[in-house]
């Protein structure tokens, strides 16, 4: 059934064309991830779809009977309401009942003035519809979307919540509200990467409709079963998840190439036409030179116009880092417990955890924004810390962004040693001659996270810490993102919920929880999350057993400590080290060789084949080598 449909919509603000004629149906079932770079549009269409922006061009038909529930990336939310009144807050009768009861409930628990008999008379009524309408299961299903997504206390007002938290308990209320196109605007920001998990299994079960802007390719790729990107003003459609979509992608842009050369030589040959002086005095000739006209405005997509990051870095020593004790409190309430890191040059290290565990302040000690309760941060003579914020702290709206950079950096080092100027380079990040000339302020969320990441690159650092790094950029930045970090030859931290950047960008993860960092698991994501559950499972048998043996009074003794390496381990150990390196050099270039067989199928299998082996054989040796060095020296 069609739910919504767009028919030659257009939109522009001031001089600025976001929408260009464009034409979308979104159907029952549909599951569409809406892509494209900061500023194209992207939040001006869903809410066009939503109903909450009008078009000024063309027709938006929302088919009888049809609900659409938004979520915008900045919810706005009640602050007198608790957790439970702004998740019921939304016009479906069903929520307005389960509102209604939840006032009326309070307002009876509490003894507030007014007629008890009647709260009472109004209570038992709400119950009964609810009882009928089936809206105990519903109010369940709230609570339960709720704790999910790590809001315990549901009679918590809202306006003691942190931001990170308002934002989850409006996508809690987007989740809950039985419309029948549910519209996302970067739903996994300020989600952990379980949650994150879960929130693939709920919206993939989910009647109805989807439309949704998110970064997480992870997430597209196991919810979308459609990609649309915004290119150019206009909606370019790709059946299929993320990964269809790379490949039809690549394959359309391989013809927008030859079809732009095609046009150039054409071009080219008309131009020389004319400047051999031919005369405009017949219909044809007239015909042709408007031709050469018309030719010349016609610009295809060849991908040729894309973000570009090349930067020189600098030679980074031996040492880079030693914190040994990180100690933070708030309040009385420890957010860093006695934390060690020690870090040399070339690691890569992502920083995962639940919300609010800490991260952020983790980071923030690291850089020295933060003072440390107890314990100390060394860092190395040569270090040069860039230091990517989720704040953007260092912007500032009332600068022009051109005036923002020169200011900076008014020359800009690449890596061939070139030194191109800043206006250029605000070019390459797609900030065109006269937005540079705009002032900060006027800026998209994404385009202030793709200024201030370029502010923090310029510098030339050569360790860089980088907070929740995907939130709100696009896609084509985290692409380009992490080619500049696959050339990188400094030291990173990142702290992230992305587990495609993770994937792409460190080497090792650690987990802080209850203030504690437990470092030594190695990437892919999934590697991780196995890991973690034969961890947990052992703990929990051990605990089990522990029970067991206590409730049948057996006199055991504690169990020993940790058993200490043999000298024969300990040469295992190093020998995995060399052995890890090896399967994934072998792996790269393997990797390099399946790009280049082109469509030799039989060459085409035996590579992937090998591929496979390796990565078994590379997990194998992870995992031995995670065993060996937890054990004591």
């Amino acid at each position: 059934m069609n739910l919504v449909t767009l028919e030659h919509v257009g939109k522009q603000f001031s001089e600025r064309v976001l929408l260009g004629d464009v034409d979308l149906r979104i159907n029952t079932g549909d599951r569409i991830g809406l892509i494209g770079i900061n500023g194209s549009g992207k939040t001006t269409l869903l809410r066009i779809v939503a109903g909450l922006e009008p078009p000024d061009a063309g027709a938006v038909t929302v088919w009888g009977g049809v609900r659409v529930c938004y979520l915008p990336q900045e919810p706005v939310l009640d602050a007198a309401h608790t957790v439970l009144e702004a998740v019921y807050a939304g016009d479906a009768p069903l929520l307005a009942l389960l509102r209604e009861y939840t006032v009326t409930s309070r307002a009876l628990t509490a003894g507030v003035d007014g007629d008890a008999a009647a709260l009472h008379e109004r209570l038992s009524r709400l119950v009964a519809e609810l009882d009928r309408t089936g809206g105990w299961a519903a109010e369940a299903e709230a609570k339960a979307v709720l704790q999910r997504l790590g809001i315990a206390d549901v009679d918590a007002r809202v306006g003691t919540l942190s931001g990170g938290q308002q934002k989850r308990v409006a996508l809690a209320k987007a989740l809950i509200d039985p419309a029948d196109l549910l519209v996302l605007d970067e739903p996994t920001n300020h989600v952990d990467a379980e949650t994150i998990q879960w929130l693939e299994q709920y919206l993939n079960r989910r009647a109805g409709g989807l439309l949704m802007v998110t970064h997480d390719r992870y997430f597209l790729d196991r919810v979308a079963n459609r990609i649309i990107e915004l290119d150019r003003r206009q909606l370019v459609s790709y059946p299929g998840n993320y990964r269809h979509y790379l490949e039809q992608r690549s394959r359309r842009h391989d013809r927008l190439a030859k079809m732009e050369e095609t046009r150039r030589g054409q071009l080219r040959r008309e131009l020389e036409w004319l400047r051999r002086g031919a005369k405009a005095r017949s219909t044809k000739q007239k015909a042709r030179i408007q031709r050469v006209e018309e030719m010349r405005e016609i610009q295809y997509d060849s991908g040729e116009d894309r973000v570009a990051l090349a930067l020189a870095g600098r030679r980074l020593g031996k040492l880079v880092l030693t914190a040994t004790g990180l100690t933070k409190a708030y309040d009385g309430d420890a957010v860093l417990r006695g934390i060690d890191l020690r870090l040399g040059p070339g690691d890569r290290i992502g920083i995962i955890g639940p919300n609010g565990a800490g991260k952020s302040t983790l980071l923030d000690v690291l850089a020295g924004r933060l003072a440390p309760d107890a314990g100390e941060v060394k860092w190395g003579e040569t270090v040069a810390v860039g230091y990517f914020d989720q704040r953007s702290a260092e912007l500032r709206d009332d600068m022009k962004l051109i005036d923002y950079i020169d200011q900076e950096a008014p020359l800009i080092r690449m890596q061939d040693g070139e030194t191109i100027s800043s206006s250029r380079m605000l070019e390459w990040l797609l900030f065109p001659g006269p937005q540079q000339h705009a002032y900060i302020g006027s800026l998209s969320g994404g385009e202030r996270r793709r200024l201030y990441l370029l502010r923090t690159l310029i510098h030339r650092p050569n360790v860089l810490l980088l907070d929740e790094p995907t939130n709100d950029l696009d896609i084509e930045t985290l692409q380009v993102l992490e080619g500049f970090l696959e050339t990188f030859n400094g030291t990173v931290i990142v702290v992230s919920h992305d587990r495609y950047f993770l994937d792409r960008t460190v080497d090792q993860l650690a987990v802080l929880e209850v203030g504690r960092l437990h470092a030594g698991y190695p990437t892919p994501f999934d590697t991780f999350l196995r890991l973690r559950a034969e961890h947990r499972a052992a703990d929990d048998e051990a605990a089990t057993s522990s029970a067991a043996r206590s409730a049948l009074g057996a006199d055991v003794a504690e169990p020993s400590a940790a058993r200490k390496r043999t000298w024969k381990e300990s040469r295992e150990l190093e020998a995995l080290d060399g052995r890890i390196a090896e399967l994934e050099a072998r792996q790269r270039s393997l990797m390099a060789q399946l790009e280049l067989a082109g469509a030799d199928f039989t060459q085409l299998q035996s590579l992937s084949d090998e591929l496979t082996a390796t990565g078994q054989a590379l997990d194998a040796a992870m995992e031995r080598w995670l065993e060996l060095s937890e054990q004591a020296i």
